[in-house]
């Protein structure tokens, strides 16, 4: 079915005005002075015939995410093509599906096999529109957490469903590896993320309590698995990987909790501090992560950090690509922001007429993607039902 986009021309600041009801206007964002000459055109880009959608992921003009299909019948997998403003059902391995990444021709994500059934990790290629189910390492359930080129990882439950590992799947291949644990076969780990070759993520280890984990790199090349460490305490976790760089949580000697970057290269580690607790993310030589109210970024060449956005409520960064981060701002309702690690530009995103929004990923266009509420259907709410939502940015007067 073809969908045309509908579309809102606001200044990049957030200024949500005529759908606002007055008993909310005082929570809409403040303006931004320094981003008055970014604008961004938002685009409803429609369900499939249900009343609610939201986006995961961009890349290029490929939007994936999951919507509500007729009379709210199902949650099911979609991919939008911004040329074709064109939104596919991707269907199901069953039941419900919903798709997570997307990276080319190839969309990720996980499908309920019925209802209340096991989850299964599905890719959906756009060229033969074909769904594939990747498996498990022979227990019921997979859970999908990173793409990278034709490499899908996430974690599986074994034999039993008592034991999870991570795992990474090949789809050139269309096979699962187990990666195991730093524990050995009976151990548990997970997977956070994959670069290139190196999966990142956390993993039991031997003679040591369940709850104690440490953070993994695993060589896809080499099929091993590196034990991150600590900063002197016991527990670590690893999050997220760009190049060589690992960022994740520690333990330290005192038994406090701080962010930490570890290179792959050298073995070295570098204290992030208390800012950066939560969420770490990264993208070359800058870190982002947060306290639970702020978020932080860090850059490891220059080793200066900033605060993100205005400070005013809670800030979670949901990406970061090259200087570009996305994400939300709650104060205390919800605003979708695109913010710059370069030069602290920080700028609210319209809504599609109702009060709130949030943003998910960017592409290398700088366009966004996420969902944003509707005009509310009477004057006692803020907003209308949500809807997938691209924001498209404009520089100029």
């Amino acid at each position: 079915m073809r969908r045309h986009l509908r579309a809102w021309t606001l200044v990049a600041a957030g200024l949500l005005t005529a759908a606002t009801t007055p008993a909310y206007g005082a929570d809409t964002p403040p303006a931004n002075p320094a981003a008055r000459s970014v604008h961004y055109t938002v685009h409803d880009l429609g369900t499939l015939g249900g009343t609610r959608s939201a986006a995961a992921a961009i890349d290029g003009h490929t939007v994936v995410g999951s919507s509500q299909t007729s009379g709210n019948a199902a949650e099911h997998a979609f991919a939008y093509d911004l040329r074709a403003h064109t939104m596919t059902d991707l269907g199901t391995l069953g039941d419900s599906s919903r798709a997570t990444d997307v990276q080319g021709n190839h969309v990720v994500g996980e499908s309920d096999l019925a209802t209340d059934g096991p989850t299964h990790g599905f890719t959906y290629n756009l060229h033969t529109r074909r769904l594939l189910d990747i498996g498990t390492l022979g227990g019921s359930s997979t859970h999908i957490t990173g793409l990278d080129g034709d490499t899908v990882v996430g974690t599986s439950s074994l034999v039993g469903d008592a034991v999870t590992h991570a795992f990474a799947y090949s789809l050139r291949t269309r096979t699962m590896t187990d990666l195991g644990s730093l524990a050995g076969p009976t151990g548990h780990s997970t997977a956070a993320a994959v670069s290139g070759a190196t999966v990142v993520g956390n993993s039991s280890l031997p003679n040591t309590p369940a709850g104690t984990l440490h953070g993994f790199a695993y060589n896809l090349r080499t099929r091993t698995m590196t034990d991150l460490g600590t900063l002197g305490g016991r527990s670590s976790t690893a999050n997220d990987i760009s190049g060589p760089t690992v960022v994740g949580q520690s333990r330290t000697a005192d038994n406090t909790l701080t962010g930490y970057a570890y290179d792959l290269r050298t073995g070295t580690r570098t204290d992030l501090g208390s800012r950066f607790l939560i969420a770490q993310l990264i993208s070359g030589s800058t870190v982002v992560g947060g306290d639970s109210a702020l978020s932080t970024s860090y850059d490891l060449k220059t080793h200066t950090s900033a605060t993100i956005g205005t400070g005013r409520g809670v800030t979670e960064v949901k990406q970061i690509a090259g200087n570009t981060m996305v994400g939300d701002n709650f104060a205390p309702n919800s605003f979708a922001f695109v913010a710059r690690a370069d030069n602290g530009d920080f700028t609210y995103l319209p809504s599609l007429g109702g009060l709130n929004s949030a943003a998910t990923q960017v592409n290398h266009h700088g366009t966004v993607a996420g969902s944003a509420a509707l005009p509310p259907t009477d004057p006692v709410t803020a907003n209308g039902p949500f809807h997938a939502a691209v924001w498209v940015p404009h520089t100029g007067a």
